[in-house]
């Protein structure tokens, strides 16, 4: 692992470390927060070479993507650590349609933590916590297909570059870091959700969508019906039922299940 000559700039969205080549960006993350770093920390690397997304599942690397990753510390419980994935999601479209406005439109949110344009898979969130020297710190990551994407996937994916958008990492990252620190501040010192969760839903298909939910060897189908106050999915089913979602692997409506597949 090498660390790029760049120096660590602070500025008001955090301090960032640009590597050349690491085996994870949130791992990374939280080995310099062990270390002793001063949260907000913003670790870029061109390169990953054990990249990962939600269950541990492998997450593809490419050339003039974004991988990086946040770390900050959180005066909340763990269990809304969690919620981080909503504010990364709404911070992340924000930044795309900075970045490209000319897509700006047709950028979305799917629960729990993907980023799809015109439905293609586009990017992922993954957000991890640990306790470190009595303090909770979280890792917001975030893998974004810029200039490519991967081929094997067994489902739609696409990148920016496809679409005529052609940002550098460094220059999504900025984009990216000012709207989470904007989102963050709407959290209320980290344990507010009602604005973010707003946010998220203006960002996400349209209520009654189908939508089928995987967890483990079980599956249900619904209708999305918004967000739970702790950002659960929320399922209308059969009778009028609304069923409470709070982990799965979601494919909209028309998606076959077989699609699912390696990297979410």
């Amino acid at each position: 692992m090498a660390e790029r000559a760049t120096g660590s700039a602070t500025l008001g969205s955090g301090t960032l470390l640009h590597l050349d080549e690491v085996d994870s960006t949130n791992s990374e993350a939280m080995r310099r927060a062990a270390a002793g770093a001063t949260p907000p920390l913003w670790v870029l690397a061109a390169r990953q070479t054990a990249g990962r997304g939600r269950s541990s599942r492998a997450w593809a690397s490419l050339d003039g993507n974004l991988n990086a990753s946040l770390l900050i510390s959180l005066a909340c419980p763990v269990s809304v650590a969690a919620q981080l994935s909503l504010v990364a999601g709404v911070a992340a479209i924000d930044a795309m349609r900075d970045a490209a406005p000319e897509i700006s439109g047709r950028v979305r949110l799917k629960w729990p933590n993907d980023l799809l344009l015109d439905g293609a898979k586009l990017g992922g969130i993954l957000v991890e916590s640990s306790e470190v020297a009595g303090c909770l710190h979280a890792v917001v990551g975030f893998g974004i297909n810029l200039a490519a994407s991967p081929s094997d996937l067994g489902r739609a994916v696409t990148c920016l570059a496809q679409h005529g958008a052609a940002p550098s990492p460094p220059a999504f990252q900025a984009r990216l870091a000012a709207a989470m620190s904007a989102w963050q501040e709407h959290r209320n010192a980290g344990c507010g959700i009602a604005a973010v969760r707003s946010a998220w839903m203006d960002r996400a298909g349209s209520i009654g969508e189908p939508l089928r939910v995987h967890a483990g060897t079980t599956s249900i189908s619904g209708r999305f019906a918004g967000l739970d106050v702790d950002g659960s999915l929320l399922l209308a089913m059969d009778g009028n039922r609304i069923q409470r979602v709070a982990a799965g692997d979601v494919t909209l409506g028309g998606e076959p299940a077989e699609r699912r597949r390696q990297e979410e």
